[in-house]
C-alpha cells in the first residue's frame, strides 16, 4: 500500500481524463460474451436499452452480437448500429464467408460499424479443432478480413487462444492481417490460462517485432477471461504492454468464470491514477452503478455481495475498528468514493400520491430511458403496486422497470388464478390467460404443490411443454408488504430459456415468471418462422422488388 496522498480518492470527478494522457478504447462485449452465460438470454427491448446506457456510460465499441448465430442476434446488431450515433457497433464473425455476409448485412446502416472476425491460431486449437496447418490458418484470416473490409472500413482481428500461440506465429498471422487491412488485433487469453506478466509480454513483444502497429496507428487489443480469477490484472499487463483496446464486461459476466469487469478495471485505473497516469477512458464512471444492476436484473445474474467495485458489501463496514476509522476519515478504509460510481446517497420513496413526473425523474436518474407510451406502461403498474404497498423504493421501480423490458411483446398474460392447496390436500389450480387477439383461455390442473399446479395449467391453455430446470425467489425490499420476485430457467427442447415475474403474492410473481418464459419461447418461434417465410419469398423472388 502506499503512503502517497495521490493514492487518496482525492475528489469525485467522474469521468477518467487527462491532458496528454494516451486513450485507452473500452470495448464492451455484455451483449455478446456476456450473454453467452448460462442462463443470461435477453430479448431485444433488453438489447437495446442497455445498448443506449453503454453508450450513454462513455464506452467506446459496444459488440451487440454475432449475427449469423440467430435472427436475434441478427436483428439487434442491426436495429442498435443505426440507433446509436457515437459507440462504434461491432458484429461478430468466425473466418466463415456466410459468417462475414451476415454480419455484412446485419451492420447495413449503421453509423459507426465494425466487423469482428476470430481464427484459433494456437498449436492446441490447429491440431485438434481446426485441423489445420498455420499456413492454412493464415491465408484463411487474411482472405476474411479482406471479404470483411468489403463491407467496412473498420475491421477487428482476433487470432483465437492468442495468449497461447507462439509468438513467432502470432507475430507472422498478425503481420499477414495487418497488411489485409485490419484495424485492430485483438490478442485473447481464451480460456483464462495467462498470468499478467506473461501477458503483458505478448503485446510489448509483438509491437517490438511489428514496428508498423505504431506506425500506422494499429490498435492492439486485449480480451481476458476469468478462470483463474486474474482477467482484469491481465487487462492491465496488457495495458502496460501496449494495449490500446480493453474488451470487458459489466459485472464480468461471460463464458465460464466471465470476462475482465469493465467496473474493476476502469475504477482501478482512476484510483490508482498516481500509477496508471499515462492512461484516459472515457467512461462516465458514476454511471457505472446503475448499469450494473440493469445488467443484473435483466440477465438474472446476480452480483455477488463481495463483488468489488459494486457488490452490496463494496462500501459497507461492520467491523468496529473499520467503523471508527471511517467516522474519522473516510479515507481510512474507502478507497473509493461511492457516489462516484453512481451509489446513490439516498433513496428517493414514491407514494400512491406521487405523479407521473416524479416517476419520470427518478427512471432517469435509475439509468433507464423511456418514450412516453413505455413511460405510461410503467406509471400504471406503479400505481398499482402503490395501491397494495405504502412505500415504493427504487428497488421497486427497477423491478416494474426490467419487468417491462422483458416483457416485450406478451403472446399471453395473465388474468387471473386460483389454487387450492394445504396439508393433506391435492393442489389444484384454475389458470385464466388472454392471447395476443384479447381472446380468454381457462384451464385447470392439480400439482404436487400450488405453483406446480399452476404450471401444469399454463402448459394445457398455451399448448407449450418445457421443462423446469431452476426456479428461485427473493424480497426486491423489506417489510411485509414487499414485492417478492421469482425467476425460472426451463428447458424447451434444446434452449434454455429464462423468465421473470414480480407482485406482492410469490405464487402470482411465480406464475408470471413461468408465463414470461412462455411468452419467449413462441415469439422465438414465431420470429424463426417469420424469417423462413421472407427467406423464401427472397429466393423465389418475390421479395426482391424495391
Amino acid at each position: 500500500m502506499s503512503d502517497s496522498p495521490d493514492a487518496q480518492p482525492a475528489d469525485t470527478s467522474t469521468t477518467i481524463s487527462g491532458g496528454g494522457r494516451t486513450p485507452i478504447r473500452i470495448f464492451d462485449t455484455t451483449l455478446r460474451d456476456g450473454e453467452q452465460s448460462p442462463g443470461a438470454s435477453l430479448n431485444h427491448h433488453e438489447k437495446m436499452e442497455i445498448a443506449r446506457q453503454l453508450e450513454a456510460l462513455g464506452v467506446d465499441v459496444i459488440e451487440a452480437g454475432f449475427p449469423i448465430t440467430s435472427q436475434g442476434d441478427f436483428d439487434a446488431v442491426g436495429a442498435i448500429g443505426k440507433e446509436l450515433g457515437r459507440a462504434t457497433v461491432a458484429g461478430l464473425s468466425r473466418c466463415v464467408p456466410r459468417d462475414i455476409d451476415r454480419a455484412g448485412e446485419a451492420l447495413q446502416g449503421a453509423n459507426n460499424p465494425r466487423i469482428h472476425v476470430f481464427c484459433a491460431t494456437s498449436r492446441i486449437h490447429r491440431e485438434h479443432k481446426l485441423k489445420k496447418a498455420f499456413e492454412e490458418i493464415v491465408k484463411l484470416s487474411v482472405d476474411s478480413v479482406k471479404r470483411a473490409r468489403q463491407f467496412v472500413d473498420d475491421v477487428e482481428f482476433s487470432p483465437e487462444d492468442g495468449s497461447r500461440t507462439e509468438l513467432n506465429y502470432l507475430v507472422d498471422v498478425t503481420a499477414a492481417v495487418i497488411e489485409a487491412g485490419a484495424t485492430t488485433i485483438n490478442i485473447p487469453d481464451t480460456v483464462g490460462y495467462a498470468v499478467p506478466e506473461e501477458y503483458g509480454h505478448i503485446f510489448s513483444y509483438v509491437r517490438e517485432k511489428l514496428p508498423q502497429i505504431d506506425r500506422d496507428g494499429i490498435y492492439l487489443s486485449s480480451h481476458c477471461h476469468n478462470d483463474l480469477g486474474l482477467a482484469v490484472a491481465n487487462s492491465l499487463a496488457a495495458i502496460a504492454g501496449g494495449a490500446r483496446q480493453v474488451e470487458c464486461t459489466i459485472n464480468g459476466i461471460g463464458e465460464r468464470a466471465g470476462n475482465a469487469s469493465l467496473e474493476e478495471l476502469v475504477m482501478a485505473l482512476r484510483t490508482r491514477a498516481d500509477y496508471y497516469d499515462k492512461y484516459e477512458t472515457h467512461i462516465v464512471t458514476n454511471k457505472i452503478y446503475p448499469i450494473s444492476r440493469m445488467v443484473s436484473n435483466l440477465t438474472g445474474l446476480q452480483v455477488q455481495r463481495n463483488k468489488a467495485i459494486v457488490g452490496e458489501n463494496a462500501f459497507a463496514h461492520e467491523a468496529g475498528i473499520h467503523q471508527d476509522g471511517m467516522l474519522k476519515n473516510r479515507n481510512t478504509y474507502e478507497i473509493m468514493d461511492p457516489t462516484a460510481i453512481g451509489v446513490p446517497e439516498s433513496k428517493l420513496v414514491l407514494g400512491k400520491h406521487s405523479g407521473r413526473h416524479a416517476l419520470g425523474e427518478r427512471i432517469t436518474e435509475l439509468g433507464y430511458s423511456l418514450d412516453g407510451e413505455a413511460l405510461d406502461k410503467v406509471y400504471d403498474s406503479f400505481k398499482a403496486l402503490a395501491d397494495k404497498k405504502k412505500d415504493v423504493y427504487d428497488e421497486d421501480i427497477e423491478a416494474i422497470l426490467d419487468e417491462q423490458l422483458e416483457t416485450g411483446r406478451r403472446l399471453w398474460e395473465l388474468v387471473r388464478f386460483q389454487v387450492t392447496s394445504g396439508t393433506g390436500v391435492i393442489a389444484t389450480s384454475t389458470v385464466v390467460l388472454r392471447d395476443s387477439s384479447g381472446t380468454e383461455m381457462t384451464d385447470a390442473s392439480a400439482g404436487d404443490g400450488p405453483i406446480d399446479a399452476c404450471y401444469s395449467a399454463i402448459q394445457r391453455i398455451t399448448g407449450v411443454k418445457v421443462t423446469l430446470e431452476d426456479y428461485q425467489t427473493r424480497a426486491i425490499t423489506g417489510g411485509k408488504d414487499a414485492q417478492g420476485e421469482a425467476t425460472v430457467q426451463v428447458r424447451h427442447h434444446d434452449r434454455k430459456v429464462r423468465g421473470r415475474g414480480l407482485s406482492t403474492d410469490i405464487i402470482e410473481a411465480a406464475v408470471k415468471a413461468y408465463l414470461a418464459a412462455i411468452n419467449r419461447i413462441k415469439t422465438t418461434e414465431e420470429r424463426k418462422v417469420n424469417a423462413t417465410m421472407m427467406n423464401g419469398e427472397t429466393r423465389s423472388g418475390k421479395a426482391a422488388q424495391p
